[in-house]
């Protein structure tokens, strides 16, 4: 039997409940926000930076357990271009005794180390930058919008753009749910997810386009089952591997890329079942039909008897 004879699973027998699922983690991801907002770490709510020079690659575990363990509560340890250089950012405004408190503190135990600057970042800079990554967000979906509409249809861009939106919506959600520290790295996985979630979508919408002009029988529910079923193999292998190489980035990336790891891995089971029941939800909802995807026929002319009367290239004839 061929994979054009089977029958295709009711995946749109299920979009109510999907509907249903999708605006009501919508809704609460949008009262998290609104009632506990977003831990903002180091990157947007500013403090001092102070940067260290090592002789030998130091344990960055070991850093943060000493200021732990000294009672400073909100900073950050990396590493800072060379495994000898190390950036500890904290949320203490600048003061004279900070960093010579921090230096002092880790060489107690005989590391050998230099201080080589510190410095104060404020939060008027902390607020420009919350400012100027939202945008950035909206001008990504704008974009997607433009994109989109212009390949396939208008309506394809919309059911496109509003899945990017409840993704992102999820993850920001999830974040303040359990006020895990909002940075750089996590603005960064929000770019990531909307990309991979949109490169699912284009798959989708892609086969939804051509099975709208081959399948001459069904309704659009039936179609967009049809095209689902197509593609939900390619689907769930490329969600699986990045599943593998995210879980590992996440048990073994070390504490510095944990929540961007985190981010991206809900990201991408969110924008997987976006892509299958929010996107081919929309469609149905907006009436997508053959007449939104018919290749437009010379003036004249009409469907078949278009393709049947165009004159061959120029080539063809010569030969």
């Amino acid at each position: 039997m061929s994979e054009t004879d089977k029958k295709p699973i009711d995946f749109m027998g299920f979009r109510k409940i999907a509907s249903v699922l999708s605006i009501a983690l919508v809704v609460i991801s949008v009262a998290l926000l609104a009632v506990r907002g977003l831990n903002f770490g180091l990157d947007f709510t500013g403090g001092t930076s102070v940067e260290l020079e090592y002789r030998q690659a130091p344990v960055l575990d070991e850093i943060r357990s000493k200021l732990t363990a000294a009672g400073y509560e909100q900073f950050v340890v990396q590493n800072f271009g060379a495994d000898t250089t190390v950036l500890v950012r904290m949320a203490e405004a600048s003061n004279d005794e900070l960093a010579p408190e921090i230096l002092a503190l880790l060489i107690a135990d005989g590391a050998e180390l230099d201080l080589v600057s510190s410095e104060f970042v404020g939060s008027q800079v902390g607020d420009e930058l919350k400012e100027d990554s939202g945008l950035g967000l909206l001008i990504a979906l704008a974009v997607v919008l433009i994109y989109v509409g212009m390949r396939f249809q208008f309506k394809f861009g919309i059911a496109s753009v509003v899945p990017l939106a409840h993704d992102v919506l999820i993850v920001l959600g999830i974040f303040a749910l359990f006020q895990w520290t909002f940075d750089l790295s996590v603005l960064a996985a929000l770019l990531a997810v909307i990309g991979y979630s949109l490169n699912d979508t284009i798959v989708v919408a892609d086969r939804i386009r051509e099975n709208f002009r081959t399948l001459r029988e069904g309704d659009s529910e039936h179609v967009i089952n049809h095209s689902i079923h197509q593609t939900i193999s390619r689907t769930i292998n490329t969600s699986g591997t990045t599943l593998v190489v995210l879980l590992a980035l996440f048990f073994m990336g070390g504490e510095a890329i944990n929540n961007f790891s985190i981010a991206l891995i809900i990201g991408v089971v969110v924008g997987t079942y976006s892509s299958i029941y929010v996107s081919a939800n929309l469609l149905v909802a907006l009436g997508v039909d053959r007449q939104d995807l018919m290749v437009p026929a010379k003036e004249g002319l009409a469907g078949s008897e278009a393709e049947e009367n165009e004159e061959p290239p120029e080539w063809l004839n010569r030969m």
